[in-house]
């Protein structure tokens, strides 16, 4: 008897050479996950469940595949790009250093982000700062460390650079972020240029604005900025917006030159069999030719491109694993016969990887400790957190006879999961390692039940 409870796209269990998962991820003799040479039960053995797992060597591919995508299509065209690794996907000291090692610069967006890749030895021209709500400390760090560029994203935001540029005695480069009213085919929570919402400048105030950046002395105008949300798979949008950048880019020429356009990130990966992203180098194309025909159509020469790539990066270099605790069967009668779902419960959940809850995010999860064997069953994993929205897997398919202490493994978490961690219910936050060729290196340590108490002043904690 079929299921009615299972998704139309969910055809067959996941392995390991999905689309989702680090090109390393394979069975070994033992059928167990192997990632990065290393086994999944060797690494949680020696560093705890659940884990964040960072594939080195997929990470650094991809720094490098995305990079040669721009670069040959700006080429092509007679311009440059400029890349910033968006830090907010996954960020730790080591991870700012492997995307400078490959020439990006690092964009972050609070001073936290600033404190971390300055502290990781990145130079402040390798740095761009975003952000809706600045603080003045943030502001005044950012023009002390000489960052490349500061995108300024509302006006009272013009005064309080120019100050404390002013104040430093520097000249500081900017951007200035629009709305460009594109409406991404995206979450709606993940969609960063529609109308309504926290980001950006109108496009009908940006003339203003930009007069009233030049106006100061301390400050540089490096061009506009602006980025339409996240997990896109349709070029579409890219164009949309690139286009109405390039109309305001050729009416403020007018005033003085414009060196850039930034048009930001956002480029989706597959997370599920049923996800089809176009390839990094077919949108690349599609985009940067879209802005060398508007500039001609203009008959403007093309600014120096900067993007923002970051998912697209870290996203599928990432996977994490769990270990199962309990397994039990659902009948959902009012779904008709046959309409059964198994719950898989592991030691992790939406502490650890907060995107279904926010977003209704789909991911691809696979039995991880030995070799498949037994029938697969529509499952759905779920974490220990007092919440029925504590999902992490809503939908997959997983051997019958998945059990106790079986480790389990989640696919393309290496962004936006462990940036986006907290602990709820008191759940001390995982490790974070990486593997490259046989070897493992802790990126950030797990966090203990002392870590956590140590925090709380009514029980001795230090402030």
């Amino acid at each position: 008897m079929s299921n009615p409870l299972v998704p139309n796209w969910l055809t067959q269990l996941s392995e390991f050479d999905d689309n989702a998962w680090p090109a390393s991820a394979k069975r070994n003799e033992f059928g167990e996950l192997e990632i990065g040479e290393i086994s999944s039960t060797e690494l949680v053995r020696k560093y705890g469940s659940p884990l964040y797992v960072v594939d080195q060597h997929e990470f650094e591919n991809r720094l490098q595949r995305v990079k040669k995508a721009f670069e040959a299509s700006a080429a092509s065209v007679g311009t440059t790009v400029k890349l910033y690794y968006a830090s907010k996907a996954l960020l730790t000291a080591d991870i700012a250093r492997w995307a400078a090692a490959e020439g990006y610069a690092i964009d972050v967006s609070t001073g936290g982000e600033l404190a971390v890749v300055l502290a990781a030895g990145i130079p402040g021209q390798q740095i761009g700062l975003h952000g809706n709500n600045k603080s003045l400390v943030e502001i005044g760090r950012a023009v002390s460390n000489d960052v490349s560029a500061i995108v300024i994203d509302s006006e009272i935001e013009i005064e309080r650079i120019a100050s404390a540029a002013g104040a430093q005695d520097k000249v500081q480069p900017v951007r200035l972020r629009v709305n460009t009213g594109v409406h991404a085919h995206t979450h709606e929570y993940l969609a960063t240029a529609r109308e309504d919402q926290k980001f950006g400048i109108a496009i009908a105030d940006v003339p203003a604005l930009v007069e009233k950046i030049r106006s100061h002395s301390h400050l540089h105008f490096l061009g506009l900025h602006c980025h339409i949300g996240s997990q896109i798979f349709s070029v579409d949008g890219f164009v949309e917006s690139a286009e109405r950048m390039l109309n305001l880019h050729h009416t403020l020429l007018a005033g003085g030159p414009i060196p850039e356009l930034n048009l930001g990130g956002g480029f989706g990966i597959a997370y599920v069999q049923s996800d089809q992203p176009m390839e990094i180098e077919d949108m690349v194309e599609k985009i940067i030719n879209a802005v060398a025909s508007k500039c001609n159509q203009l008959g403007i020469e093309i600014p120096k491109l900067a993007f923002e790539p970051g998912r697209v990066i870290a996203g599928p270099a990432g996977i994490t694993l769990y270990t199962v605790g309990t397994t039990k069967e659902v009948v959902v009668s009012d779904e008709g016969p046959g309409a059964i779902r198994r719950y898989v419960s592991v030691d992790g959940g939406m502490s650890d990887n907060a995107r279904p809850a926010l977003y209704e995010a789909e991911y691809s999860a696979a039995l991880a400790s030995r070799p498949v064997s037994a029938p697969a069953v529509l499952s759905r994993v779920v974490g220990k957190h007092c919440e029925s929205g504590d999902i992490v897997v809503k939908n997959t398919l997983l051997p019958l006879d998945v059990e106790v202490n079986d480790l389990l493994a989640v696919a393309a978490t290496g962004a936006y999961c462990y940036s986006l961690s907290s602990n709820y219910n008191y759940l001390p936050r995982p490790a974070m390692v990486s593997v490259k060729a046989g070897r493992a290196n802790v990126l950030v340590r797990a966090e203990t039940e002392a870590d956590l108490l140590s925090k709380d002043m009514g029980l001795g904690g230090q402030g």
